[in-house]
Formats: structure tokens, C-alpha cells, sequence
């Protein structure tokens, strides 16, 4: 609270339309929230607010990334879905898709198998396939997504075989670090052609990130791999969302201020039939939420 919540309220003091801020601090958490006046523009409060943020984030909040709330208000959770697995096996093993054993094996080829992976791919897929597609929606403030994991790559360092070595912990996270970049080399000219020269060095599968070279001895490389168990994994969460006692992800579609409910969510549930087919294979999605139905039933319309 002295640390972050305090500096932001004290930040956001005196700003024009300002009325009063209010705030709540948890371990690992802080939420701040200004009341404007009636009369003020939403647009223009926003911009008081973010101006006020670049300030305090450059002179005290260091390594901390404060965010404004989407335009939207507490009602305009207008649409929510489930994101989970099928539960239906495919016919062949080895096709995409969850297998007999009780895997389940990604279009490009990982084979997921512990729960944390599968929750992290049901992830993956809200934030990574659903999640922009809906957000270009007319009339949607922002798309918030509940439960799953957030997809980690995890190298757990064998501390034995760092002391033989003469390794630190701290020369694993810079081999890393150092490797996962991709850097551009402008370009060679060629015959009136310029050719464009680019390093391509991200890490994009497990494998890669065990083939990093730490050091080497006696002329032979020593890799992550050597050094270190890796697993897929998912970052620590507070929270998760399950339906009839298996766990899912939840995606939420919130409206902007002044919009239509029952045409924003309309167009939403239009959206996400036509996201529907492109899903990976043994991934379903369905509606839990559609206020259309609520606005219908409230006015009297019937199959409108």
C-alpha cells in the first residue's frame, strides 16, 4: 500500500473532474479506483488518469506496470464462454486430438501430458486464437479470460551439477537470455537487389531451450539440457474456473460504455460461431452467458 498504492492516489490527486479515489491493496496486488464527475468525458478522465500514470510509473513505480480498466462499467459483462476439451478420443491415435491414453496431442505436434499443460493450452487458445477476434468486435471494451495457465517454459537447474561445473544459477537465466533474441543485420546489396540479413533467434519449442549452450569443457558444449530438468508449466495463479467439476477457461466479452447490449452481444455470439470451426481439433467452446436472451425476455421478444 505504501509502495504503489499510495504513490498512484497521491499521483491522481487534483486531477480535473476528480471527485474522490478509493482503493484496495492485497499481497501482490493493488486497485485503484477514481470517481469522476457525472458531467466529465469519459475519454478525457481516461487521459487525465494515464498522464498521471506515466509520471509516477517513471518516478517511483520501478519494474512495476500500472494498467487502466477497459471502458466499460460493473454491467458490461454482456457474454461469457467456456473454452475445454471435448472429451471425445480420436479415432486413430497420433491424429490431433485427445488420445486413448488420456493425452492429448496439439495440431503442431506437442504432446500434452499433465493437467497443467492441457489447462495451459485451453489458455493459449482463449488468449492467443478467441481473444483478438472478439476484441475487433463493434461496440467490445475488452475480452477478460479466467482459469488455465499462463504457458511457461521451465528449466529446473540441477544444483550438484552447477557446483561440479563451477556454474551459478544466474549464468543458466544469461545463456537464456542471451539466446532468445532476434536481431536485424540491415541488408547486403546484390546486383541492384538488397537482400535483407536477420538473425532469427527465438526460442520456440522445449527442445530449442535445451539446446542452449551454457559453457563448454574440453571443447564440448554444455547444454541446458545437461544442466537442468525442463518442463512445460504454467505461472502461479490465484484463481481458476472450472464447470461440473472440470477445470476450463472462461472468457468474458465487456461493452463499452453507451453501446447497445443486446446488439454488442448479438455480434459477439455471431463472432464466436465463425471462431468456432478454426479451433484446434478436440477444443470446443460453449456460451454460458448471452444477455441478448436477458434484454429479449425483459422487452417481451421472442425468437427476435
Amino acid at each position: 500500500e505504501k509502495q504503489i498504492t499510495f504513490p498512484i492516489e497521491t499521483a491522481l490527486a487534483g486531477a480535473p473532474g476528480l471527485e474522490s479515489t478509493r482503493s484496495l491493496s492485497r499481497n501482490g496486488f493493488s486497485q485503484i479506483t477514481a470517481v469522476f464527475g457525472e458531467s466529465t468525458d469519459i475519454y478525457f478522465a481516461r487521459q487525465q488518469v494515464g498522464e498521471r500514470l506515466t509520471e509516477v510509473r517513471a518516478r517511483v513505480l520501478l519494474g512495476i506496470e500500472p494498467r487502466i480498466g477497459p471502458t466499460s462499467t460493473g454491467l458490461g459483462e454482456i457474454y461469457m464462454w467456456t473454452v475445454h476439451f471435448s472429451g471425445q478420443t480420436v479415432q486413430t491415435d497420433g491424429a490431433p486430438g485427445l488420445q486413448s491414453d488420456g493425452r492429448f496431442l496439439t495440431a503442431d505436434g506437442q504432446m500434452l501430458q499433465s493437467e497443467v499443460e492441457k489447462d495451459a493450452y485451453l489458455r493459449t487458445v482463449q488468449d492467443w486464437i478467441i481473444k483478438p477476434q472478439i476484441k475487433m468486435v463493434p461496440g467490445v471494451a475488452g475480452v477478460d479470460s479466467i482459469g488455465g495457465y499462463l504457458k511457461q517454459y521451465q528449466v529446473h537447474p540441477d544444483a550438484a551439477k552447477l557446483i561440479a561445473l563451477g556454474l551459478t544459477f544466474a549464468d543458466v537465466a544469461k545463456a537464456i537470455e542471451s539466446n532468445n533474441v532476434s536481431r536485424g543485420a540491415r541488408y547486403i546489396e546484390r546486383n541492384g537487389e538488397g537482400i535483407v540479413v536477420r538473425s532469427g533467434g527465438r526460442l520456440e519449442t522445449i527442445e530449442e531451450l535445451g539446446a542452449v549452450v551454457v559453457t563448454t569443457r574440453g571443447g564440448v558444449p554444455v547444454r541446458i539440457r545437461d544442466l537442468a530438468t525442463l518442463s512445460i508449466g504454467g505461472e502461479t495463479r490465484t484463481g481458476s474456473a472450472s464447470e461440473n467439476g472440470r477445470e476450463v477457461v472462461i472468457g468474458t466479452a465487456l461493452m463499452l460504455i453507451g453501446a447497445n447490449s443486446r446488439t454488442v452481444s448479438s455480434a459477439v455470439d455471431a463472432k464466436l460461431r465463425a471462431i468456432t470451426p478454426s479451433l484446434p481439433a478436440g477444443i470446443e467452446v460453449k456460451t454460458v452467458l448471452d444477455r441478448t436472451q436477458l434484454v429479449d425476455a425483459t422487452i417481451g421478444i421472442r425468437g427476435a
